[in-house]
């Protein structure tokens, strides 16, 4: 796929949108069925495709489940039969994209948490003449992968905004918790807070897929180094964890995080987590999916650019919680 042809595809996902644990797999959801069965929803009338969502999602992550929520109903207005899988590591994500390709789908959307771990496997789903985007993770990357274009919010950016926020708020030292060691996206959040905080930003590593160990790797840090007045995590199962541990070195530290589920709503109701970005993980899954229809179906060649299309960032506290709430009840949020 030429750069012309990947750019024109960016424009037509844009007017896709206006016109409307190891490791997991199935096809589409049975909520979508059913609301499809009910006449809720309107189906295209265009040949049915296969599309396949892949991950980096480890078990137990509710983000990935709004990703999921989002390309499950992008399927369901697009006639398309939508696979999901996802394993938390890069061997396995490779494995999948290389199931995907056994299936001969007719389109890939793929995160990016280690692009060049994935590059292989990308490369052999393009020379087998199927389509991939990319979504959430790998912004700095996907036009090096020669992807056909590219959702999310760029993790740097966002980082830049959380640390002038911790700024405005009179914050003078965090840590910020990556819960995925080698995950360009985390780094690049930690990093972008780092460059406008200024007050002391910290990396702590935990080992995210054990939430008894994430726990209590920020309870001691927190113990050890009372000066630490913020926790920044990197996702909301984190952030709800991060309440255990500051209660339980009896810190007084604050919490905030990258990242929305419904748990963390409340949260930020009760003042909890005092703040959270919104990157829309929703749109991201719908977005990625209603690409690869518009590609499968049109072929819209219609101009472009060069740019990812952006989901956030957008922040969320308790100013504007009730209004993210209603939709965040119905998992879309």
């Amino acid at each position: 796929m030429n750069r012309v042809h990947r750019s024109a595809l960016a424009a037509a996902c844009a007017a896709g949108l206006l016109l409307a644990a190891g490791c997991s797999s199935d096809s589409g959801g049975k909520e979508a069925q059913d609301r499809a069965e009910e006449g809720e929803v309107g189906q295209a009338d265009t040949p049915r495709i296969s599309v396949a969502l892949i991950t980096h999602g480890a078990p137990g992550d509710t983000f990935w489940d709004t990703v999921r929520k989002g390309a499950e109903m992008a399927a369901e207005k697009s006639n398309a039969e939508l696979v999901y899988s996802s394993d938390p590591s890069v061997a396995g994500q490779a494995n999948l994209i290389q199931n995907a390709i056994d299936q001969d789908v007719d389109g890939i959307a793929i995160s990016l948490a280690n692009p060049e771990g994935l590059s292989g496997a990308i490369a052999q789903a393009q020379e087998a003449g199927i389509p991939v985007v990319g979504l959430n993770s790998g912004m700095d990357t996907w036009r090096d992968l020669d992807l056909l274009s590219f959702f999310g919010q760029d993790e740097e950016v966002s980082g830049q905004a959380f640390g002038e926020r911790l700024n405005e708020i009179g914050a003078e030292h965090n840590i910020c918790v990556i819960h995925e060691q080698g995950n360009v996206g985390h780094e690049a959040r930690c990093a972008g807070v780092a460059d406008t905080f200024e007050g002391e930003t910290e990396i702590l590593y935990v080992e995210g897929a054990d939430m008894p160990s994430v726990r209590a790797t920020i309870e001691a840090k927190l113990r050890q180094d009372e000066s630490i007045d913020y926790v920044v995590a990197l996702g909301a199962p984190f952030a709800l964890t991060a309440i255990d541990s500051v209660a339980d070195a009896g810190s007084d530290a604050e919490i905030a995080t990258f990242d929305l589920n419904t748990e963390v709503v409340p949260a930020i109701e009760s003042g909890d987590v005092q703040f959270a970005v919104d990157q829309q993980p929703y749109l991201q899954g719908y977005l990625a999916i209603d690409c690869l229809w518009l590609y499968s179906t049109n072929g819209n060649f219609s101009g472009g650019g060069e740019q990812p299309v952006l989901t956030g960032p957008a922040f969320v506290d308790q100013e504007n919680i009730e209004t993210v709430a209603e939709f965040a009840a119905n998992g879309t949020r």
